[in-house]
């Protein structure tokens, strides 16, 4: 029998191969259930069938909407099984965004968690010429008529159950590798998201290509938490899991991930860096709230840890005392925080999607995690370069796997060939042919170097790096310096400003949990985050933080002035994308005046801020806010 090189194809072959293995586990009302490799496939094949019962048909497409389910991966499958596509969207999507994409994906179906997202589709269906259907997992909340396009999964189900199956597999077997069975809409952090069209091989390859790079076993659990629209998902929860035989594990609830990883204790995971970001916050404010005694333990065994880290970066063994340290703080401090935060088994992670600043980096290994980096962008599958272990560090992404071609254009531009990279944008050819060169290389849009020994190290966005107005001329990479601010507990994002500008500045959002745990401990009132920010206090407190941040950071590149926000960054105010990107030109426009005050000397700039609601709504706030110098 010929390698599988479709998607449904590999679960048809794990139903046959490994048909006892669990599969996919899903947590409910505190319960796991398992499904095996067969219940898998016999999943997929019955709700396959019921899609071709009701219309959907080779060559469109279907949306999944929701939290991470079991129905919704197998919903993916099915659709790819009749030979259409499948379009992952953010669950938290407003009612604009969604029609958006949802109406350029020219998408017949959607299959949607629950009431809350039924409704939403509901709200926007006019908007959707190409519909034929929608179906919904969960039921509770729905009434008993929505209209005749409505229809549940179980009955979608029922039907395909009650169709002939006979050439189910044969018809599977026959698909096209080379068809479209992704389509992952870009962030869209300068403009409208972008449908970018992945084949069965684009997936495939990228995940024997990362299996062939990493340790993946099939006793491994995945904690599939990750937005499904993350095409690190995709990669992920669905086509490493299949050519492997690993098990994904769905969460309760977003609210539940914490614990259910604490429980599942996954051994390997993937997270964006806001992820590793808020469990170093955690557990930095963890520390704090520790009494005398138990806080002097965890700084002084942290301390040791991050120095013996600093040593083995430079090539440096660290001493027989520093060792005898450790191997005392693994006991005390390193191998409880690992066992709190669900890392007890992990033999390996990984951050990708963004840049994760160096401390951070550097704090997780320090501790005994075996983080790595891992780059890649929607167009690439995922995948481009990747750190082995042993070779970890936080200055760059790793070697190119084998392969994948990587280059570095003249402008600085990183270039990539491989298997995964995209068959091009849906209904948008001139977005296609401008991302490649005319030799066939695509553009990755991103700043780097590739070093003499195949590190990869990346800048910035190509875009977003610039100069200072300074008298060296300074160059000016602001993501490392957010970066270096997003390490402190108490800074939830920033963004700097610095290009054609004589020094930089930046705007903080404080972390409202963190920092209102500090206040409650000080009995300092406060009524929002809007009042929270702008406490004298929580200036002062921001301030010191940026002060020791600064003595990191080469002189031109310290934050000079600096302005606590209102609110936090929102992706439904468009500031931020669903991945926690910054729009940067839609910020700068926004906070133009804020800027020019920055740089003409102002102590206080008046705010109007637009709030967006999820029925598309919008009010405005108006607010006036502090500049305050740095040191």
């Amino acid at each position: 029998m010929s390698e599988p090189m479709t998607l449904p194809a590999l679960a048809l072959h794990n139903a046959e191969t490994r048909g006892t293995v669990a599969a996919m586990r899903e947590k409910d009302h505190g319960i796991w259930k398992t499904y095996t490799w067969t219940d898998y496939n016999n999943e997929v094949r019955d709700f396959a069938l019921g899609l071709k019962a009701i219309g959907f048909k080779a060559g469109t497409t279907l949306a999944v909407i929701g939290d991470n389910r079991p129905r919704l991966y197998w919903a993916q499958l099915s659709a790819q099984a009749v030979g259409g596509a499948a379009v992952p969207v953010y669950q938290d999507s407003i009612a604009d965004e969604l029609a958006f994409v949802l109406s350029d994906a020219d998408v017949s179906v959607i299959v949607a968690e629950n009431q809350e997202q039924v409704d939403k589709v509901l709200s926007i269906q006019d908007r959707l010429p190409n519909l034929i259907a929608i179906i919904y997992d969960d039921p509770r909340g729905l009434g008993d008529f929505m209209g005749p396009k409505v229809k549940s999964y179980d009955n979608v189900r029922q039907a395909g159950i009650a169709s002939d199956a006979s050439r189910y597999a044969s018809d599977v077997r026959a698909l096209d590798p080379d068809s479209v069975a992704l389509m992952c809409y870009t962030s869209g952090t300068t403009g409208r998201p972008k449908g970018v069209m992945l084949s069965h091989r684009n997936m495939l390859m990228t995940a024997r290509t990362f299996v062939a790079s990493e340790d993946v076993r099939e006793s491994d659990d995945f904690l599939s938490y990750l937005p499904m629209a993350w095409v690190g998902d995709a990669t992920y929860s669905l086509a490493a899991s299949l050519l492997t035989g690993a098990a994904c594990n769905c969460p309760e609830s977003p609210e539940t991930v914490q614990r259910d990883l604490r429980e599942l204790g996954p051994t390997g995971m993937i997270a964006a860096p806001r992820v590793w970001e808020a469990i170093l916050s955690e557990i930095q404010v963890k520390a704090e709230d520790l009494s005398g005694l138990k806080r002097w333990v965890f700084n002084t065994f942290r301390d040791v840890a991050i120095e013996a880290r600093r040593k083995e970066e430079a090539g440096e063994t660290p001493s027989l005392g520093a060792r005898l340290m450790q191997g005392i703080g693994e006991f005390l401090v390193y191998a409880p925080v690992r066992d709190q935060f669900g890392l007890r088994r992990a033999r390996w992670c990984y951050t990708g999607g963004a840049p994760l600043g160096p401390d951070t980096f550097r704090f997780f290994r320090a501790f005994g995690v075996n983080l790595k980096q891992v780059y890649g962008s929607t167009e690439l599958s995922g995948l481009g370069a990747l750190q082995r272990d042993g070779s970890a560090n936080p200055n760059t992404v790793g070697t190119p796997c084998p392969g994948i071609e990587v280059r570095i254009a003249a402008s600085g531009e990183v270039q990539v060939k491989s298997a995964g990279v995209f068959l091009g944008y849906y209904k948008n050819e001139a977005a296609t042919k401008d991302a490649f060169t005319e030799d066939g290389w695509f553009k990755t849009g991103d700043a780097g170097v590739l070093e003499s020994d195949g590190q990869l190290t990346i800048i910035d966005r190509a875009k977003d790096v610039g100069k200072l107005t300074d008298a060296a001329g300074s160059a000016f990479a602001p993501q490392f310096v957010e970066n270096k601010l997003k390490y402190s507990a108490y800074i939830s994002e920033a963004i700097s400003f610095g290009h054609e500008r004589p020094f930089v500045c930046a705007m903080i959002a404080i972390d409202f949990n963190t920092i209102g745990k500090w206040a409650e401990r000080r009995a300092l009132p406060y009524t929002n985050y809007l009042d929270l920010s702008q406490k004298p206090e929580v200036s002062a407190l921001i301030g010191e933080e940026i002060a020791g941040i600064n003595r990191s950071l080469p002189e031109a590149l310290r934050v000079k002035r600096f302005l606590l926000l209102g609110k936090d960054f929102d992706a439904d105010d468009t500031e931020i994308t669903r991945t926690r990107k910054l729009r940067r030109s839609y910020i700068a426009d926004r906070y133009a005046n804020v800027i020019d005050a920055f740089y003409g000397d102002q102590d206080a700039v008046d705010l109007r801020a637009e709030v967006t609601f999820e029925d598309g709504r919008k009010s405005h706030v108006e607010m006036r806010l502090s500049i305050l110098n740095a040191a």
